[in-house]
């Protein structure tokens, strides 16, 4: 398109197209391809078998890495977002996070089911003091001060996958597995926004993966008949 319009402005120069034709045609849009939805949905069998290693694993790393999945998976959170929380922002009797989100805003999610009993055995080990929910635990299982790094959430998801025999997944794809999950169990699309603190709700639309789904369903209806090949005989 640069390249046309390029031409057509020299034209224009020229005198060879008069003001009114190459006014029209530089306003032509530009024609805007379509792509697949970026990332993956992790399925509810892999989400299993990562809970199920954390729960195996008997140090402080393996509770807390369980409440960290349980938080990125039950309620969506970037891991930008995840590790600004700190102990005073849950109250565990309601299941009530206040998150602080892009752009300094505050806002309340809710931790419920697994995610909310995995969060309270990591508390059963961190201890209610005030201060970052996530501090960093070392390779013999001595919990530091501070909080760890949005890296370290990255690392939490690769290592725990690898452990698990799980296809290798970013902390952002827990949050696409979340309004898929909610989607797909009928929640209003508009109420699914919300709840990932999306301003627009085309944006929680590219997180949909229902479509895909239901074109798997449909290609499935298509019937190719199978022969296993005849090996020869020796």
């Amino acid at each position: 398109r640069a390249a046309v319009t390029g031409v057509l402005k020299v034209a224009w120069q020229l005198g060879l197209v008069d003001s009114d034709r190459y006014l029209r045609a530089k306003s032509v849009r530009r024609a805007r391809g379509s792509a697949l939805p970026a990332g993956r949905e992790v399925a509810q069998g892999e989400l299993y078998a990562l809970m199920r290693v954390c729960a195996e694993d008997p140090s402080a790393a393996g509770r807390r890495d369980a409440a960290i999945l349980g938080l990125l998976f039950g309620a969506g959170l970037r891991r930008s977002t995840l590790v600004l929380v700190a102990r005073e922002d849950y109250d565990e009797a309601t299941g009530a996070l206040r998150v602080r989100a892009k752009g300094n805003k505050e806002h309340l999610v809710y931790v419920t089911g697994g995610a909310h009993q995995v969060l309270a055995d990591w508390l059963a080990v961190r201890g209610n003091e005030a201060g970052p929910l996530w501090p960093p635990i070392s390779q013999r299982g001595v919990i530091g001060d501070g909080g760890i790094t949005s890296h370290a959430v990255y690392k939490v998801c690769a290592k725990r996958a690898r452990q698990a025999a799980v296809r290798g997944f970013a902390p952002h794809d827990a949050r696409r597995t979340f309004v898929s999950q909610l989607l797909d169990a009928g929640a209003d699309l508009a109420a699914v926004a919300d709840l990932a603190r999306h301003s627009d709700v085309n944006t929680t639309r590219r997180y949909d993966r229902r479509g895909e789904r239901a074109k798997k369903q449909a290609a499935q209806r298509v019937f190719v008949p199978y022969v296993a090949p005849i090996t020869a005989s020796v």
